[in-house]
């Protein structure tokens, strides 16, 4: 229980330190998960104080949460180049690669982030490695699930389709896709992998992300902050 409540402050310590990036007059990318969560409820609080921003939703869950909390939303069609994106991750290693889409919505998320000048991530230290080998999400037509699986087991890796929790059947995307979980243990060159998934054919969008900039880490309610090497 206590290294529960120690990971929930981390994740809340992580979430509101980014928000310091935030200035006035911005369009900001909004992320999806329990750790960005707290970004947007900051933002929220900043914005209730004077602050005037824009935010680009990834989700319908970062939509909602944005909107509860009184933050003005637009669109990439109306804003296609964003001051900033934040997220979270389900791991980063350090070398800046990310692994993202344990919240099913990686494909917008990459779209968001790669439209931003500046691409921060927001995590607990649970989430910081020396190397990835968490199973890399795949957003995939579900015309396309065999065919995609098959080409994972190809390169090696082992490909599950995920379930929903609360009903019978597969998740579906805020795109109306599957999502197939792809695991290659330890992944030794990301960048590689990242383009040999890019060239399956029904794959939408893989969730190795090769554009942070900045990374916010909390451990035992103290935030460290790490910009991409250069």
């Amino acid at each position: 229980m206590k290294d529960a409540l120690a990971n929930a402050e981390d994740k809340r310590a992580a979430g509101e330190a980014v928000a310091a990036l935030v200035e006035d007059g911005m369009v900001v990318g909004l992320g999806t998960g329990s750790t960005v969560a707290w970004t947007i409820r900051r933002l929220g609080s900043m914005v209730g104080d004077g602050l005037e921003i824009l935010g680009v939703p990834t989700s319908y869950q970062a939509e909602s949460l944005a909107i509860e909390c009184g933050i003005t939303l637009t669109t990439l069609s109306q804003h296609p180049s964003l001051d900033l994106a934040i997220d979270g991750a389900d791991q980063v290693d350090e070398g800046f690669f990310v692994i993202k889409g344990g919240g099913a919505a990686h494909a917008r998320e990459k779209v968001v982030a790669y439209s931003a000048r500046r691409f921060a991530i927001v995590a607990d230290a649970s989430k910081y490695v020396p190397r990835l080998d968490h199973p890399v999400p795949l957003e995939v037509l579900p015309f396309a699930a065999g065919i995609v699986s098959r080409k994972v087991e190809e390169l090696g890796g082992r490909a599950t389709l995920r379930q929903a929790k609360m009903k019978d059947g597969p998740v579906i995307t805020d795109n109306g896709n599957f999502i197939v979980d792809a695991d290659f243990g330890e992944i030794l060159d990301p960048s590689l992998l990242a383009n040999r998934l890019s060239a399956i054919p029904g794959l939408v969008e893989h969730g190795i992300f090769e554009n942070l900039d900045r990374l916010y880490i909390a451990r035992s309610g103290e935030v460290e902050v790490i910009d991409r090497p250069k």
